[in-house]
């Protein structure tokens, strides 16, 4: 799938909940589906301008920057369902903390160390996150049919942010043996 139509993907997703402008569009895909899927702020408004011209997306309110709201079509609707069935395409891993820990040697046990010591902390701070996330969404009565799908994505996050924290105690004591 390419990326323009992820991208359109995310922003019909996010209109198929609830019709919003570019600017809270922006902030929804960062503060909500931001825990597994990240987007291009620049990318956004040429999206719905293109979802405005394939009619897949309306426009309503004011035609000046930020003040009009968009809306999905039964059209976009459609779109979107075309675009979810598609099959995932998985992005190539490019994790900076792996790139240094493969290259270990060179940088050096104790800085590895702090390196693992950090992962481990942000691992902790999503973890919370998640947790708080859960009770968030599970309070949440105007989007009840949404809710147990969106906790599937947070049970992910809270899975991956564990695996994180095993991983990097087990970290910790391999380099504490390389130190020796």
């Amino acid at each position: 799938m390419a990326r323009a139509s992820q991208t359109h993907m995310a922003v019909l997703g996010a209109l198929s909940i609830e019709p919003m402008t570019g600017y809270a569009l922006r902030e929804t895909i960062r503060d909500v589906l931001g825990h597994f899927w990240s987007e291009s702020f620049g990318q956004i408004y040429p999206a719905l301008a293109e979802l405005e011209r394939l009619e897949l997306v309306e426009r309503s309110g004011s035609a000046k920057a930020g003040s009009s709201t968009f809306t999905i079509t039964a059209a976009g609707r459609r779109r979107l369902r075309e675009l979810l069935g598609e099959p995932v395409q998985v992005a190539p891993a490019r994790n900076g903390l792996m790139l240094r820990l493969f290259f270990g040697r060179t940088l050096g046990v104790e800085a590895c160390r702090e390196l693992v010591v950090a992962a481990e902390a942000d691992a902790q701070r999503r973890l919370l996150e998640f947790d708080a996330l859960a009770v968030q969404v599970a309070g949440e009565t105007q989007h009840a049919a949404d809710e147990p799908f969106w906790q599937l994505t947070i049970s992910a996050g809270r899975h991956s942010a564990q695996a994180t924290i095993a991983w990097a105690q087990e970290c910790l004591a391999a380099l504490d043996e390389v130190a020796r």
